[in-house]
């Protein structure tokens, strides 16, 4: 039970800060389980099977506020999709120990990234329109890979480009339902076929799963709300800083300077 109540906590914090910046849920939840010594597949596995319940939330959120912009919603969610199965694909198709180690170094860049956009102001470029499917397709191949990913890649790129981030923000959260559950069903894929041998654990972390789903719920009725009102920035230098604690702490676990 103390699982649980502890990966509420996560949830909740999670899933607020990413209807403020359109980020963090993912990237937060999954570097807290890999922080706990959860293997890559089953986290990023663990992960969306919360997202399913908390991304409908939240895009129902954001389309109640009309944070949505719809003419960016179709092709952008498309590409996620495809994105995010081939990522989950090759994920359970890698052995944990050996993935670990990348997915470290990726989290941490993306703290980099979030710390240095909070402290710059990046120049506004308009994007245009057919470069969103191709971030589309990288965003959720990440998001699948590191268990997080769609939020800092989609709408970083987006808002740099000069989108309103409240529109930018709304679509991306609202994108995110449909890669969710189209890598959620891709690891239920891998386990059918036996493509993910590492799978049989996954039940081990219904505690975690349970407790990020109750969380996240909690918050993501709030997230259109919140992407109104709360300063981002100070939230971002929150987000930048406890990726780069987190992939600190599990570097150090690898290397053995302390228990797994």
């Amino acid at each position: 039970m103390d699982t649980f109540f502890l990966f509420l906590l996560v949830g909740v914090l999670a899933q607020a800060i990413d209807g403020a910046l359109g980020m963090a849920y993912g990237v937060i939840s999954s570097s807290v389980l890999l922080a706990l010594g959860v293997p890559p597949a089953m986290a990023s596995a663990s992960v969306h099977a919360a997202e399913v319940f908390t991304t409908a939330a939240s895009a129902g959120s954001h389309a109640w506020h009309r944070n949505v912009e719809w003419r960016l919603f179709l092709p952008l969610a498309i590409a996620g999709v495809i994105g995010g199965v081939l990522g989950a694909y090759v994920l359970t198709g890698i052995d944990g120990d050996v993935i670990k180690p990348f997915i470290i170094a990726y989290l941490a860049l993306i703290g980099v990234w979030i710390l240095w956009r909070a402290g710059h102001d990046v120049p506004h470029r308009h994007l245009p329109a057919w470069i969103t499917a191709p971030i589309g397709v990288v965003g959720g191949f990440l998001d699948a890979i590191g268990g997080g990913g769609w939020g800092p890649t989609v709408s970083s790129t987006m808002v740099g480009a000069g989108h309103d981030p409240r529109k930018a923000i709304g679509t991306v959260n609202t994108a995110e339902f449909f890669l969710t559950v189209a890598v959620s069903a891709t690891f239920v894929w891998a386990i059918v076929t036996g493509h993910w041998e590492e799978a049989g654990a996954l039940e081990n972390h219904a505690a975690a799963v349970g407790g990020l789903v109750v969380g996240g719920l909690i918050a993501a009725p709030f997230a259109g709300l919140i992407v109104k009102k709360v300063p981002r920035k100070v939230l971002a230098y929150a987000v930048g800083g406890l990726l780069l604690f987190l992939a600190a702490f599990q570097g150090a676990q690898l290397a053995g300077l302390f228990g797994r």
